[in-house]
This record gives structure tokens, sequence and C-alpha cells, in this order.
């Protein structure tokens, strides 16, 4: 208790003690003054008007002093209440588990706690009077930091998740309060931030997520992950007019395994076939495990029905290889039901509900298969892949030919070369028609090894011929976009004409002009570096697809070729004729010779021969056929 109060209080008991006292001391007084009972009545009158008169002076005196005393009492109880609150924020502030940072009105760090130093590793001294910018993360754009301080002016506080930076370098998630604090005149004084580490709550969200989302054996997709990805890429697919399959795998006889070998094994085996199955698929194809020995698979880009058988027969064939699990080789297979987008099902459910039907048929048709939700296009998709088989036998059997088809200069119908084209010799069906197979190859991917091999036979039956005392100019060899977007094929082409001796004037390779064009930079480095080993280059099928004559002219081709479908209308149809007299045109100018193809016609001949197109072939030159039937006599002179 201060001096001033200890004296108010002892001013207060001294009035009242003095009051107490003059009451006694008037009695006394006036007992031993006055005798007679007359004069004491009067004088008893006259003691109670001074009585009253003092009692009253001295009652206000009391009053005033008390009142102050009590003043002083109540001051006294707030001050100590102000205290104890003020110590309790104090011991808040330091033990609070959450970050505390305190800023003047300029932004400028006045107080942290604990707490702030534990979170961010700083210590106090060292980010006294710094701004908060300091532990930016990076991850927030201006824009961000913009929408906070419109909040602070407009409503006084923010709330929100922030990234920031510890004094590690480490990033981490906070969520974070700031207030404007205000004085009794409504001025900003300070700014109060108070924020907590949300880093294991961000874990824990991300371990929810994996286990929601992902199996946990195998650690691909799951059935809810798989179908929202199989929705979007639909909606995707619809957007851009492409074409999707699903397929659904089951695993042939697994309880089997789990029944004889264990559960342990079982899982293992689960695990080691989703790791085979990523090793099949590249880009583009989302795989996951839909529980219990079950997968699903989503090509997200397969306009065709051949693509998805393929797709189901390499999952078949990759899954053959045994599997070494604790020592025991285990031999797995599989069977596939396939369901196509959109001709089948427009949404992920269905089509998964489709894929199940398809695969209830393979298993009911033997297992180790595939069967697609359209019976119709099951055959048509079996026909495929089992002529992709037997093509791969084929070429692997040497069942395939090369037939070599004459090119005529039409001026003197000279013959100065060949084009060689690629047959195949069935066992048992005969000759099978290029218009049969040559797509199952492409989409296969076999025609790049079909390409490699017709150009080694080629290269060396022209050495044949060179020797035999044949002149020939050049052999034309197609050279397919799968081949042609290897980065090796500069070196293949450099193998040939060193293994075969080949002078490399003489080979000319035929590119398409959609190969040329789909990447014309690559296309570019491509021919350009052809063009280093000495051989000829053509683009062709000219006019079928979609060219740029700026990129054209770059090109270091020497040869166009028209291709037969506007040969075919020669010289009747209008379009064709104006068609052929452009492309001639555009080659000459540029410095190329024009070939045309399919002329089966003397009036064809005729019509281009008089539009100065330098080469031709066709039937009416003569057909493809083996080398040894090849007829090199001239062919009629044209008309």
């Amino acid at each position: 208790m201060s001096i001033s109060n200890r004296n108010a209080l002892r001013a207060g008991l001294l009035y009242l003690l003095l009051s107490i006292l003059w009451i006694q001391l008037s009695q006394r007084l006036l007992s031993s003054v006055f005798d007679q009972p007359e004069q004491l009545v009067h004088w008893q009158i006259v003691r109670g008007y001074l009585w009253v008169s003092v009692s009253t002076v001295l009652i206000f005196l009391i009053h005033a002093r008390y009142q102050r005393f009590a003043h002083t009492v109540m001051h006294l109880m707030h001050s100590s209440a102000d205290r104890e609150r003020l110590r309790q924020a104090a011991a808040v502030f330091d033990c609070t588990r959450e970050g505390v940072l305190v800023t003047n009105k300029d932004g400028l760090i006045i107080h942290v706690n604990r707490a702030f130093v534990a979170i961010t590793g700083y210590q106090e001294a060292e980010v006294l009077g710094m701004r908060p910018s300091l532990f930016k993360s990076g991850r927030h754009s201006v824009d961000f930091y913009q929408k906070v301080y419109r909040a602070l002016e407009t409503t006084g506080e923010w709330s929100g998740e922030i990234w920031n930076r510890r004094k590690s370098g480490e990033i981490y998630p906070q969520w974070q309060t700031i207030r404007a604090i205000r004085d009794d005149h409504g001025q900003l004084s300070q700014y109060v931030a108070v924020f907590s580490d949300i880093s294991a709550i961000k874990d824990s969200q991300h371990e929810l997520a994996q286990l929601a989302n992902y199996d946990p054996l195998t650690g691909l997709p799951n059935r809810l992950l798989f179908t929202d990805r199989a929705s979007q890429a639909l909606a995707s697919a619809q957007v851009h007019k492409r074409g999707c399959a699903l397929l659904l795998i089951d695993l042939d006889h697994f309880k089997i395994i789990n029944d004889s070998l264990g559960h342990n094994i079982g899982d293992q085996l689960l695990k080691a076939v989703g790791e085979r199955l990523q090793q099949l698929f590249g880009t583009g194809i989302s795989l996951a495990r839909l529980g219990g020995d079950e997968f699903a698979v989503l090509a997200e880009n397969c306009p065709q029905v051949v693509q998805a058988a393929a797709l189901a027969q390499r999952v078949i064939e990759g899954l053959r290889e045994p599997f070494l699990l604790d020592g025991h080789q285990l031999f797995i297979s599989a069977s596939i039901g396939i369901s196509l987008f959109p001709s089948d099902s427009l949404n992920a459910e269905q089509l998964l509900r489709n894929a199940d039907s398809a695969l209830f048929k393979a298993k009911s048709a033997g297992r180790e298969g595939y069967a697609l939700y359209t019976e119709e296009l099951t055959a048509h998709a079996q026909h495929r892949v089992e002529m992709a088989g037997e093509l791969r036998r084929a070429l692997e059997q040497g069942e395939l030919r090369v037939y070599y088809q004459p090119v005529h200069e039409l001026r003197g119908s000279r013959l100065i070369g060949v084009e060689a084209l690629v047959r195949w010799e069935h066992p048992q069906r005969g000759l099978v028609s290029p218009g049969e197979f040559i797509p199952i190859a492409e989409r296969t991917g076999l025609i790049a090894e079909i390409d490699a091999w017709v150009m080694e036979k080629s290269c060396r039956q022209m050495c044949q011929w060179l020797r035999d005392g044949i002149e020939l100019s050049f052999i034309a060899v197609n050279v397919s976009s799968r081949l042609f977007a290897r980065r090796e094929l500069y070196q293949q082409v450099a193998k040939v004409l060193d293994d075969t001796g080949l002078d490399p004037a003489l080979l000319e390779l035929e590119v398409t002009e959609s190969a040329v064009m789909d990447d014309p930079e690559v296309a570019l480095e491509q021919l350009h570096r052809l063009r280093e080993l000495g051989v000829s280059l053509a683009i062709d099928d000219f006019g079928t697809g979609y060219s740029s004559l700026l990129r054209l002219k770059r090109l270091p081709v020497q040869k166009l070729k028209i291709d037969q479908g506007f040969v075919a209308g020669l010289p009747w149809d209008e379009d064709d004729a104006a068609i052929v007299r452009v492309v001639i045109a555009l080659a000459q100018s540029m410095g190329m010779r024009v070939q045309a193809e399919g002329i089966e016609q003397a009036e064809q001949a005729r019509f281009l021969l008089d539009h100065s197109c330098d080469l031709g072939q066709g039937y009416w030159f003569g057909r493809p056929m083996p080398a040894e039937q090849l007829d090199w006599q001239c062919a009629p002179a044209i008309a």
C-alpha cells in the first residue's frame, strides 16, 4: 500500500476516535458545573444544539475522509486486478505453442515469443527491427500479399494458410492470423500475427490421400482414383474426338496360389505383376489395381480396335514369363475384357461394367485370352492380332519377299530405276495383299523392322545387278514414319551401305509427306544427315497430306512423287489435272524432279509427258515382280 493511501486510512480512524472522546467529555463537564436541575435542563438544551452542530461538522469531515478512503481502496483493488491480468497475459504470450509476432505500425518487428523462436529457428535478437518479409518462401505471388494487406485495411484481420521459410531454409506451411491493433483514438498502433506450424497436418493429409487413392500393396492407383482419372480422360477424349480403350485384367487361377503357398507369396506375386505391367506400358496409359487379383488399364489414345487388342495381347505375352519369389518359380496367365470409348459407352462407370462383361466372356472361352464387349469386334480384333503374330513369324522365318517395280523416263520410255516393295508369301494363304498386312505392321511397330530388312535386301540386289552389267540409276526404298522417327536411321543406312558396298548415290530413300511434316525440325535434321551420306531423297505420296511450302523449300529433297490418287483421273478429271500441273510446276521451281505413280493408261502417260513430268511407274510400264522375273526391255513408246 502506498504512503498516501495509508495516511488517508489513518485520518479516517483519527476523526472517528475524536468524535467519541468529545461526546464523553461534554457529558462530564455539564454534570460538574450545573447543580440545579433547571440550570441543568437549560444547558442540556444548549448542549444539544452544540452537540448537533459539532456532530454535523465531524460527520461531514469523517464522511469526506471515508469517501476518499473508499475510493483509494477501490483503486487499489482495480490496480491489483490489472496487474494480475497482465501477468496472466504475459504467461500466455510466453508459454503458448503458437508463434506470436508483434510489429509496430510501420511493420518493424518489436516482439516475438518463445514459440516463434522454436518454430522459425530465429532468435529474438535476430529479428527485432526487421520486417516479416524476411520469412517469405517465394511460393506466393505479389497478388497474394496484396490481398492480405487489403483485408487488414478493410476488416482489420486476415486468416489463412501461408508458406514461410525457417532460418534453416526449409519451407513449411503455417496457419496464420494477423490483426491490426488501434489505440483509444482509433489510430493504427501495432500488428499482431499468431501462427502455427501445420506441417504435421499436411503430412497427415498426404498420407490419408495416399491411403484413399492408392493401393498399399502395389502402390498403384485404386478403384476410386482410377475411376476419377478415367472420367477426366474420357471428357478430354470427347472434346478432342479421340478414342479410348479400357482393359480389365484378371489373373487366372490366382486363388490356387494363395491357397497352396499362402497369402504372403500371393501378395508378393500381386506386387510383381503390378511392376511388370508398369514396365509394359508407356505414356498415355493409366494402370490401377481395382482389388484382389484384378487390374485395369486405360489407353487414352486408342482409336482402333486392333490397337486395343494388340495391347491386350502384349499383357498376355508379358505375363507368360515366370515370376521368381522366395525360391518359387511361379507361372500366371490373365484373362482380359475390353470396352471401347465412345462406341461402347460414354462414361467411366459403364465402360468398367462393359469391360467386366467382356472379361466374363474371355474367361468362359478358356482363359488366357481377351474378349471385346462387342462379339463382332472381338472376332475382327482377334483376326488382326493373329495376323500380327503370323507377320512377326514371317519376318523371322523368311516368308517376306522383295518385289521390284520398274521406273521409266517418260521421254523415251527408258527404264532407269526400280522401287523395292515388300510382299508376304504365306505358306497356306499364298501371296497376302500388302493392303491387308501393311496397316497391321504399321500399328504394331513391325513396319520399322520390315523396312530395315527390305533396305538391306534391296541394296544387295542392286549390287548384284550392277555386277551382272545391268545399268540402273537408282533403287528406291520406302522408309516408314516409324523408321524415319528413329534417331538411329542414319547409322542404320550407313551400316547397310558399308556392308553391301553400294554407292550411296544409287540409293533413293522415299519418305511420306506426313512423316516429314509431323515434326518438321526433326525431319530436317534427319534428311540433312542422310544427305551427308550421299543418298538421294524423295517425298512420297505428295499432295495427300498438309505441307508447308516454307518448310518444303528447306528440305534437301531431289524428287517429288505424285500420289496415284491424282493420276487415276487423268486426263479427264479437271481437279486431278489442275493438281498435277501445280505439283509439277512447284517441283520444277524448286529444282526437283517429278515422278508419277499409278500410271495404267497411255492417256495418263501422255498427259504427264505433255506437262513435263520426268518419271513414271505403274502397271502400264510393268507390275512389281521378283528380281529374276523383271523385264529389262523398254516399255512401249508414248504415242
